[in-house]
C-alpha cells in the first residue's frame, strides 16, 4: 500500500477521470479497471478527480499513478465543515431562484410532466456558484431557503418529523454545493469520463453544461441500484410513525427519500451524458428504464488480460480438486455469509473441502467480524481461511472453483480471470453472471457451460453445486474448456480498450456545446434534489456511499 499522493497539477487534459470511491485509493474491481485503462493509452493525458467520504475513512494510496496521468486531486465530501462561510444570519433570500429550484425538483418528481428538467439545470448553474442566488451559504440561512423546505414538508412527509426532515434535506445537499465549487475551478479536459453516476455522475454534468466538453459515463454495476440495497439495509434510517401508522408494506418515508436523491441525480448525469456505457445488456435497459436516452447507450464488455494468465493454466498440478475460493471485499453485497454456510454444508460430505476468502476486510470491519464468528460457530476452522488482500496470478493456480455469492453484481473481472486461469465458476444469478457461465447467445452457448448458476442466498443448492464440479473431474474439465474458450473469444483486454477508444477520439474531436450563458446545452439535462434520512444517520449513509463505490 502506497502511503502517500504524488504531487501533480496540469493546465489541462485529455481526458479527466471523475472517481468515486475507487481508484487510487481502493484495490480490486473498478479500481483495476481503471489503472489498466490508464496504461492502454500512453500518449493520453488523464486528469484525476477522486471524490471521496472523509480522508480517514482510506488507508493510502494503493496504486502508483501512471506516467500520463498530468493531474490528479481529491475532495473529501464530508471531512469537515466550512470555515469561510459567513455567520448564519437572517436573509431574504431569492424567492424567484427558489421557485426556479422547486420546479426542478417538481420535474424530478413527476417525469411525466413534460418538463424539461435537464434545460432547467443547465439555466441554473451560474446560481450554484459562490455569488449565485441558489448558492450555500443562501440556502443554510435564508427566509426563502426555509419557507421551500417547510412547504416541501407539508406537501409531500408522511414522517412526523420535521426536524429529522430539515437536517435530512441540509445533509443532502451538502455534498452537491462542494462538487459545484469543485467544477469552478476544475481544469479543461477535451472529454470527462466519469465511471458511475452518483456524485461523480453529478460533477460529470456540472462539467459538461459550464464548459461544453462531451461526458462519457461507463457503468460497472448500476449506481442507483447499488445504492437503493444499501438504503433499504441500513439500520439508521428512522421511522418516527407510530406503530398504527405504520404500513409496513410501504418502505419509510426518509428511505424513500434517499431513494429518490440518487435516482434523481443519476438521471442528471445520463441526461448530460454523450454516450453511456453498460457492460451488458440488462443493465443497459436498466439504465434506459432510468431515465437514459436508448440512442446514447451500448455495451462494451470489460476484458482481461487473457494471454498474461494464460501461463497460470500450465502451473496448475494435477491434484483432487478441493479448494474454492470467493475472491472480493468482505463486504454484506458479496453474501460471504451465503459463501461460508455452504462451505459447511458441502464439507458434510467432502471434509477436506477447503475455502477460502481472498479480499480485504477493512471496508466494513463489522461484518468482517461477524464473518468470522461464524465460521467459529460452525467449527469450520480447519476448512474456511481468511486469507486478506492476495495477488490473483499467486492464487489462481492453486483454485479449483471461482466462487461468488453475491446478491448484486455486473460483468465480475474476477469470474473471467478465473476463466483464463483454467478455473471454472459457481456463482449467484445476478448481473451478467449466467451469461458468462452459459453464453449470451446461440454461438457463445454452443461452447458449453464454463460452471454452475444458483439462486440468491441458498447455501444448500451452492453446496450442491460445488460438489457436483468438484466432485466429477469430466465435469470439472469440460467447464474449464468452456471458461477459457469464452473469455478468448469475447472478453479480451484488446477488444475492450478498442472500443473505448473510438469513444474518446470521437468524443475528443467534438466542438464545443456553450449553449447558453450557464455554459449548458439548453437541450440537455437535470440535477437533483430530494430529502433525505435523518442528521448523523444520513451524513453516515452519505459517506458509507462514497467509500463503497469500489463495487466490483
Amino acid at each position: 500500500m502506497i502511503k502517500e499522493l504524488p504531487v501533480r497539477r496540469a493546465a489541462d487534459a485529455d481526458v479527466c477521470l471523475l472517481l468515486e470511491g475507487t481508484f487510487p485509493f481502493v484495490r480490486g474491481g473498478v479500481s483495476s479497471w481503471v489503472n489498466e485503462m490508464i496504461r492502454s493509452y500512453p500518449t493520453t493525458r488523464f486528469a484525476i478527480v477522486f471524490i471521496g467520504s472523509r480522508l480517514e475513512d482510506y488507508s493510502g494510496v494503493a496504486y502508483a499513478l501512471p506516467d500520463n496521468v498530468v493531474h490528479i486531486e481529491t475532495h473529501f465530501l464530508y471531512e469537515s465543515e466550512r470555515a469561510d462561510l459567513p455567520r448564519p444570519r437572517a436573509v431574504a433570500g431569492d424567492a424567484a431562484a427558489f421557485a426556479r429550484s422547486q420546479e426542478l425538483h417538481d420535474a424530478l418528481r413527476d417525469t411525466r410532466s413534460g418538463v424539461d428538467a435537464g434545460a432547467l439545470m443547465a439555466s441554473m448553474i451560474p446560481m450554484l456558484g459562490e455569488n449565485g442566488a441558489l448558492n450555500e451559504a443562501e440556502f443554510l440561512s435564508s427566509r426563502a431557503a426555509w419557507d421551500t423546505i417547510v412547504d416541501q414538508y407539508q406537501k409531500y412527509c408522511t414522517d412526523p418529523s420535521f426536524t429529522d426532515y430539515f437536517w435530512t434535506v441540509r445533509i443532502m445537499h451538502k455534498p452537491l454545493w462542494q462538487l459545484a465549487r469543485v467544477a469552478e475551478k476544475l481544469l479543461p479536459a477535451r472529454v470527462y469520463h466519469t465511471v458511475s453516476t452518483g456524485y461523480g455522475g453529478f460533477l460529470g454534468a456540472l462539467m459538461h453544461y459550464r464548459t461544453g466538453r462531451p461526458l462519457l459515463i461507463s457503468e460497472h454495476g448500476i449506481y442507483t441500484k447499488e445504492r437503493k440495497i444499501d438504503l433499504l439495509q441500513s439500520q439508521w434510517i428512522r421511522d418516527n410513525r407510530g406503530v398504527f401508522e405504520r404500513d409496513i408494506s410501504r418502505v419509510s418515508y426518509f428511505r424513500e427519500l434517499w431513494v429518490r436523491f440518487f435516482e434523481a441525480i443519476g438521471k442528471l448525469a445520463y441526461d448530460a451524458a454523450d454516450d453511456i456505457v453498460a457492460l451488458y445488456e440488462t443493465n443497459r435497459q436498466r439504465q434506459i428504464t432510468d431515465g437514459a436516452r436508448a440512442e446514447r447507450t451500448q455495451c462494451i464488455p470489460n476484458g482481461i488480460d487473457v494471454d498474461g494468465l494464460a501461463p497460470l493454466v500450465a502451473l496448475r498440478k494435477p491434484r483432487a480438486h478441493r479448494v474454492v475460493a470467493l475472491i472480493g471485499r468482505v463486504v454484506p453485497i458479496k453474501d460471504i455469509k451465503t459463501f461460508i454456510r455452504s462451505i459447511f454444508i458441502a464439507s458434510r460430505s467432502l471434509p477436506d473441502l477447503e475455502g477460502w476468502i481472498i479480499g480485504p476486510e477493512e471496508e466494513d470491519p463489522a461484518y468482517a467480524l461477524e464473518c468470522r464468528a461464524l465460521v467459529e460457530s460452525l467449527g469450520l476452522g480447519r476448512n474456511v481461511k481468511f486469507l486478506g488482500f492476495q495477488r490473483i496470478d499467486d492464487m489462481l493456480p492453486q483454485v479449483d472453483v471461482i466462487a461468488l455469492t453475491s446478491i448484486s453484481e455486473a460483468l465480475p473481472l474476477v469470474v473471467l480471470e478465473g476463466f483464463a486461469a483454467g478455473v471454472p465458476a459457481i456463482t449467484t444469478d445476478v448481473g451478467s453472471c449466467r451469461q458468462l457461465i452459459e453464453g449470451v447467445d446461440a454461438e457463445d452457448r454452443a461452447l458449453g457451460s464454463a460452471g454452475m448458476v444458483v439462486q440468491l442466498a441458498d447455501p444448500a443448492a451452492f453446496a450442491q453445486a460445488v460438489l457436483s464440479l468438484l466432485a466429477d473431474d469430466a465435469r470439472w474439465l469440460t467447464a474449464q474448456q468452456a471458461g477459457l474458450a469464452r473469455v478468448r473469444r469475447y472478453y479480451t483486454k484488446t477488444q475492450m480498450i478498442d472500443r473505448y477508444r473510438v469513444l474518446y477520439e470521437r468524443l475528443a474531436a467534438l466542438p464545443d456545446r456553450k449553449a447558453n450563458a450557464a455554459g449548458g446545452d439548453a437541450a440537455r439535462c437535470p440535477v437533483n434534489h430530494g430529502t433525505q434520512s435523518n442528521g448523523a444517520g444520513a451524513r453516515a449513509q452519505t459517506a458509507a456511499s462514497v467509500q463503497s463505490q469500489e463495487t466490483r
